[in-house]
């Protein structure tokens, strides 16, 4: 059992926490039970896991699983966990993932029917958020600019609860590209905007379409609201200047499946 803070081991783990470690070792950090068991279901590539003792000891099987399924398991003490994780109560195990398939991922624009893009998304509780979402609404994919928080930013994946592996996600090194090539393959883009005239129930959803949202304080730039079709507004009372990015993506989300008559039986 590991129980040296210095262990190189536990020096790798903790220079994960930072995006361009993660970056150059082509790896992300997997904090806590389910998380790991998402990973696992999807058939993401494990490279490390460690967990505690006590942690063995009440997840015998899937401690079995991700023994045979990673490259390296070992048993820890709670002190090298801690400074192994980023979160303050860790409950006991965390990985190291690969990040190959981030990175080579690639959506299909021609296959697209439901899709989000995101524009300087900054913080990673709100792209973990509408990930969530996005994946809750059957969405078939999501763009991020690459000037947006990192994808595999540990907070997104935990705020993502776990749906961060089941959608189609990638990075996109020019926005703006991405949704006019979407745009020509006739697929309807949608902005929104605090100014737009057009609230968001009046628009046909039944089409396909990609929506946009922006940045959490700035919104979509002039460059990239000018690419879409139309433009959408979500009503806010008075008084109220705006409205958390993950929220307005799960209500344009679930109005475009609504007028699709998705989940209805």
């Amino acid at each position: 059992m590991l129980t040296s803070l210095q262990n190189p081991l536990v020096k790798q783990m903790r220079k994960l926490h930072r995006a361009k470690e993660r970056r150059e070792q082509q790896l992300f950090l997997l904090e806590g039970t389910h998380l790991l068991e998402e990973a696992c279901a999807a058939g993401w590539s494990l490279i490390t896991v460690c967990c505690t003792p006590g942690w063995q000891a009440t997840h015998e099987a899937l401690w079995q699983q991700v023994s045979q399924q990673a490259q390296r398991a070992e048993l820890v003490s709670e002190a090298v966990l801690a400074a192994m994780v980023t979160t303050v109560h860790p409950d006991g195990v965390v990985a190291t993932a690969s990040r190959g398939r981030l990175d080579t991922s690639r959506l299909n624009i021609q296959d697209l029917q439901l899709g989000i893009a995101l524009e300087t998304l900054q913080d990673p509780g709100n792209l973990g958020t509408v990930i969530r979402s996005a994946a809750a609404a059957a969405a078939d994919g999501l763009w991020v600019s690459a000037d947006s928080v990192d994808l595999d930013h540990p907070k997104v994946l935990r705020a993502s609860a776990g749906q961060w592996f089941r959608l189609p996600m990638t990075v996109s090194s020019n926005l703006i590209a991405d949704v006019t090539q979407a745009a020509t393959a006739g697929i309807q883009i949608v902005a929104t905007l605090p100014t737009a005239s057009l609230t968001y129930w009046e628009v046909d959803f039944s089409r396909p379409t990609l929506i946009l949202l922006g940045n959490e304080g700035a919104g979509l730039s002039p460059a990239l609201s000018a690419a879409a079709d139309l433009a959408v507004r979500i009503p806010l009372a008075p008084g109220v200047e705006s409205l958390n990015v993950g929220i307005a993506a799960a209500l344009l989300l679930y109005e475009a499946q609504r007028q699709r008559g998705w989940g209805q039986n």
